[in-house]
């Protein structure tokens, strides 16, 4: 896990660089500020509103205890062990198996499940995929996931500046000392492309520390393990009807891949690459 947490704070740092020097190459000062401003403010209010909006996208229904008594007792008894607070439930009406988490912070999230989920897995697998997404909770991955946002954001709004406002030679212009011109288209079209590859391998990242920490939650990596398999092998087969992929890094896996994206702009890991890390968690 230390590991995992130490590649989140280099590719936070690599985000930051990036956008640094786009700042400085493209739009200047003022180009950079705007940037931050635009890309934090729209992250800012995915943060506070992200889960209203994603769980009315898939038409996720609140339950009690009375409606979804083993459930919302299994989540009890996690929500206990982690010592944290108990978040809302809800349904998802899809049959393809899968499930996420989603809220600000610990005090105010919220966790919901697909009926497939609850159909196909057993009672200890159910409590595997349970415990892992109650981990992105507690590590708070909302939050970081929107920093990374942010920060590609703000990298994606920089290059567009320069190609609709001609920022590279204005900037140019103002300052004799300033990079030239060609340098910095190049430096535009490598960053445009490596933000988004590192905010998936922020996103990947995660994706590990959330097995590991829900494995330890349970005591038993080998249930989160079985749910994988059993969770990738019927979403290729029954696909998600609602949603959006934008949404997909908030899944345990991936429901809408097509298995033909490359790897690095892959919100998660593979499967197998995860299933791996928890045998050797038992190995262990």
């Amino acid at each position: 896990m230390g590991m995992n947490r130490l590649k989140t704070m280099v590719l936070l740092a690599a985000l930051t660089s990036l956008v640094l020097f786009l700042g400085q190459a493209l739009g200047g000062r003022g180009g950079f500020i705007m940037a931050l401003l635009f890309a934090g403010g729209m992250n800012f209010a995915s943060y506070w509103w992200s889960d209203k909006i994603v769980l009315r996208m898939y038409n996720a229904q609140e339950v009690s205890e009375t409606e979804a008594p083993e459930l919302y007792r299994m989540i009890v008894d996690l929500v206990q062990r982690a010592n944290m607070p108990m978040p809302r439930v809800y349904i998802i009406p899809e049959q393809t198996p899968n499930a996420f988490a989603t809220g600000r912070n610990p005090e105010n999230a919220a966790v919901a499940v697909t009926v497939g989920l609850m159909e196909m897995l057993t009672q200890r697998e159910l409590a595997g995929v349970m415990a892992h997404e109650l981990a992105h909770v507690r590590n708070r991955d909302t939050l970081i996931m929107t920093v990374s946002a942010s920060l590609a954001g703000a990298i994606g709004y920089l290059a567009q500046m320069a190609i609709f406002t001609g920022g590279l030679f204005a900037s140019r212009s103002e300052d004799d000392d300033g990079p030239n011109p060609l340098v910095a288209i190049l430096g535009m079209v490598i960053a445009s492309i490596a933000a988004p590859m590192i905010q998936m391998a922020i996103s990947r990242s995660r994706e590990f520390i959330a097995d590991e920490t829900g494995a330890r939650l349970t005591g038993d990596p080998m249930a989160l393990a079985d749910a994988l398999r059993k969770i990738e092998g019927w979403s290729q087969r029954i696909p998600m009807q609602s949603g959006s992929p934008a949404t997909a890094h908030l899944f345990i896996i991936n429901p809408f891949s097509g298995g033909g994206l490359a790897s690095l702009f892959s919100t998660h890991p593979s499967t197998q690459a995860r299933i791996s890390r928890l045998e050797q968690m038992v190995r262990q």
